[in-house]
Parts: C-alpha cells; structure tokens; sequence
C-alpha cells in the first residue's frame, strides 16, 4: 500500500509538468506550418523499463507526455514495446513526437543486434532505420540520432550521412547526435554534413 502511495506522489507531479508541457506543444504546433514537429521540451525517455516498457510508455501517454524517446538497442530498450504503447494509446500519430537512435556496434549487445556486425555501417544503419519504422508502428521518425560518434571521424561521417538519405527519404525528419563531448569533433561533424 505505501509502494501504491509513493507512486501516485511521484507520477502526480509529473503528470502536471507533462500536462502542461503538453499544453504548450500543441501551442507551438499550432503556430507552426512546418512539417517537422518541434520536439516537446520533455521527452519520456524508456530506457531499462524492461518487461514494463509498454505499460509505462501508456501512463506516460495518459499523464500528458506527446515525446517518447527510444532507441534500436535491445540491450537497454525494447522499442517493440513503445511501438505496441503508442498503437494501442489511441493517440494520432501526427500528436505524437517519436525519437529513436542508431546505436553503433560498440553500444550493442553481441548476443541481441538489430543489424549484421559485419555490415558496413552504411547498411548498419539502413538496417537499424527499417527495424525502428517496423517496431514503432509508423512510417517515418520526427527525429533520428546517432546514439554516440563511431570510433573514427570518417566512420561517424558515413553513418550521419546515411541517417542524411533517411531524412531525403521522408524516413526520419530531424537528425541529431547524443554523447559527443568532443566540441571539435562535433564541429567537424557540422562542417561536413549536407547542407
């Protein structure tokens, strides 16, 4: 019973910043005639949720969350699951701001890889792109990261401009990058992707 009580003062908070963060994404999204959804200023993050996954996403649905963020990484999401939340939430696709990443093989578990190890990264992330469309339900992603660099620049650079052929494909519409604490390198990065 106390567990029960503790849950409700934890979510009941939480449940108000996402109402109103809710509330002031469908403002911006109704002052914007773009097509690329501006993301929500919280996303609900569903790493390690495990067995939980599409349970959790859902009461993140119903407290008001419209930004789920997710990756093709086994090892720590089960993006099958927030693909069968956001399906059965009852939501419009279009009220929702999904986020996924390509995760290189060094962030991968051997055992459990969403793509062939051998691929060039190349087709590692085509790979990676089909298996996100296919376990989130939808058609195209309202962003794509690079979960982290890959060990070389020019390993990076190929992945981020195949993430690039995505966007030109109507696949993805934003890209980003998560876990480059290089400034240089990330401004290289900047300098060398398409335009």
């Amino acid at each position: 019973k106390s567990r029960m009580r503790v849950r409700r003062l934890v979510l009941r908070p939480v449940a108000a910043a996402a109402a109103a963060v809710s509330a002031a994404t469908a403002a911006a999204a109704s002052t914007s005639a773009s097509t690329t959804a501006s993301p929500p200023p919280i996303l609900y993050g569903t790493a390690w949720k495990r067995e939980r996954t599409c349970e959790l996403v859902l009461a993140a649905l119903r407290a008001g969350f419209r930004g789920i963020d997710t990756a093709c990484q086994p090892k720590h999401y089960d993006e099958a699951a927030v693909g069968a939340a956001l399906e059965t939430s009852g939501l419009r696709r279009a009220d929702l701001y999904v986020q996924t990443k390509y995760t290189p093989l060094a962030g991968q578990d051997p055992d459990r890889l969403p793509y062939d190890a051998a691929a060039e990264v190349e087709e590692q992330v085509k790979h990676s792109v089909a298996a996100s469309l296919r376990n989130l339900r939808t058609d195209y992603l309202d962003c794509l990261l690079l979960h982290s660099p890959l060990p070389s620049h020019e390993q990076t650079l190929r992945a981020w401009r195949q993430m690039e052929a995505h966007v030109a494909a109507g696949e993805a519409r934003a890209l980003g990058l998560s876990n480059q604490y290089d400034a240089a390198a990330l401004e290289r990065l900047c300098e060398e992707a398409s335009r």
